[in-house]
């Protein structure tokens, strides 16, 4: 069984046990969250639409933390112009409980 939700503008297929990084939610470690954008639940046959209006997902937050650094380099050639930055996007892991639809 397995289910495609939507969260921080992503989409993830999901099925029970799985521990997947989404962008960062709301909450300590150990809460519980429930995800209601469900897009489609597959049991037996593929449910959408109408279908899983009522589906939810039920997850707790394992942990939160910052992703690996991503270094930006800008570079414009024979003009002397060069600029470096760098960025760590932060994430919520999240352990799939439950998948109610």
């Amino acid at each position: 069984m397995y289910a495609v939700i939507a969260t921080g503008g992503k989409q993830y297929k999901v099925s029970e046990g799985d521990i997947i990084r989404v962008e960062k939610l709301a909450g300590e470690a150990g809460e519980n969250i429930t995800f209601d954008n469900v897009l489609a639940v597959s049991n037996d046959g593929l449910k959408v639409g109408d279908d899983v209006k009522d589906a939810t997902v039920d997850a707790q937050i394992v942990r939160q933390g910052r992703d690996r650094k991503v270094i930006v380099y800008k570079y414009k050639p024979k003009k002397g112009y060069h600029k470096k930055n760098g960025h760590r996007q932060y994430f919520t892991a999240v352990k799939i409980n439950k998948i109610n639809g």
